[in-house]
C-alpha cells in the first residue's frame, strides 16, 4: 500500500509504484517514475525525467533530477536513471544528462551516496559505488562498480574511475584512476593498489599477488607505457583483473592516466 503524507505534493501524472512511502513536504514532478518499495523520508524533491528503482531510500533535503549546472544546457529532454536498492542521504544532488553527453545520467544498483554528495550531468555510475560525505563528481565522469570516492574529494569532468578503486578523502582527481588503484593527495597520485578493498571483497591471494606484480611492471621506469602494457598483457593474458587494468589504460579517454610517484612505483 502506497503512503503519501498529506503535506507532500505529487503531480497526478507521476508514476508511483506499489508500497511507496512519500514523506512530509516532499515534491514529485509530472515526469517522475518511482519503483516499488521506495521511501522518501521527508522534504525530498524529485523533478525532471527521473526514474528511481525499487527499494531505494532517499533522505531529507535531497534534490534529484533538477536541471544540470551546465551553461550549455538548453532545456533538452534529458533524463536521470537511478537503479534499485540505493541509499541517498541528506542534501545529495543528482542532475540529468545533456545533449553533449548522451542525454542520460545513470546510477547503478546498491550504491550509497552520503551527505552532500553531488552527481553532475552525464555521469555514469556502476553498482555498489560509495560516495562519502561531500564527494563531488564533475560532468561526464564514469565510476565503475565497487569504487569508493572519499569524503570532500572532487573528480574532474570526463575522468574515469576504475572498478574497486579507492579515492582518499580530500583528494582532487584530474586523471583517470586504474581499476583496483588507490589514490591520495591534493592532486591525486597513485599510492598503490586498494589492497584492503580487495581483501574485503574476497579476492584470492593469487589474484592480489598478480595484481601487485602487474602494477609494478606497468609503472616501472624502463620502456614506454605501451611496451610495458604489451609485456603485462602477454604475461597475464588469462588473468581477468590484470587485463581489466590493461584494457582500461588502452581505452580511449580525454584524460591521462593517474601515475604514482616514482618511489611508489617499485
Amino acid at each position: 500500500m502506497t503512503d503519501i503524507h498529506q503535506t507532500a505534493i505529487v503531480d497526478e501524472n507521476a508514476k508511483i509504484g506499489n508500497n511507496v512511502s512519500i514523506g512530509p513536504y516532499s515534491a514529485i514532478g509530472p515526469e517522475v517514475e518511482l519503483g516499488d518499495g521506495i521511501e522518501l523520508i521527508s522534504h525530498v524533491v524529485v523533478s525532471g525525467r527521473t526514474t528511481i528503482g525499487a527499494n531505494t531510500r532517499v533522505f531529507p533535503f535531497a534534490s534529484i533530477g533538477h536541471q544540470p549546472q551546465d551553461q550549455k544546457y538548453n532545456g533538452e529532454p534529458s533524463s536521470l536513471e537511478i537503479g534499485c536498492n540505493n541509499v541517498i542521504r541528506e542534501y545529495v544532488t543528482m542532475n540529468p544528462g545533456t545533449e553533449g553527453g548522451g542525454m542520460v545520467t545513470r546510477i547503478g544498483n546498491n550504491c550509497l551516496f552520503m551527505v552532500g554528495a553531488h552527481i553532475a550531468h552525464d555521469c555514469q555510475i556502476g553498482d555498489h559505488v560509495i560516495l562519502v560525505n561531500n564527494a563531488t563528481l564533475g560532468g561526464h565522469v564514469t565510476v565503475q562498480e565497487w569504487a569508493v570516492i572519499g569524503g570532500l574529494s572532487a573528480v574532474h569532468q570526463f575522468v574515469r574511475i576504475g572498478k574497486h578503486a579507492m579515492i582518499g578523502g580530500k583528494t582532487g582527481v584530474t586523471d583517470d584512476v586504474i581499476p583496483y588503484g588507490s589514490v591520495i593527495g591534493n592532486r591525486a597520485r597513485l599510492s598503490g593498489l586498494n589492497i584492503i578493498g580487495l581483501k574485503r571483497r574476497d579476492f584470492s591471494r593469487d589474484d592480489i599477488h598478480n595484481l601487485r606484480k602487474a602494477y609494478r611492471l606497468i609503472f616501472a621506469e624502463e620502456g614506454s607505457i605501451s611496451e610495458r602494457l604489451q609485456d603485462v598483457a602477454e604475461l597475464f593474458s588469462d588473468n581477468q583483473p590484470v587485463m581489466e587494468i590493461v584494457n582500461f589504460i588502452r581505452a580511449d579517454s580525454s584524460r591521462p592516466i593517474c601515475q604514482p610517484k616514482m618511489e611508489n612505483a617499485a
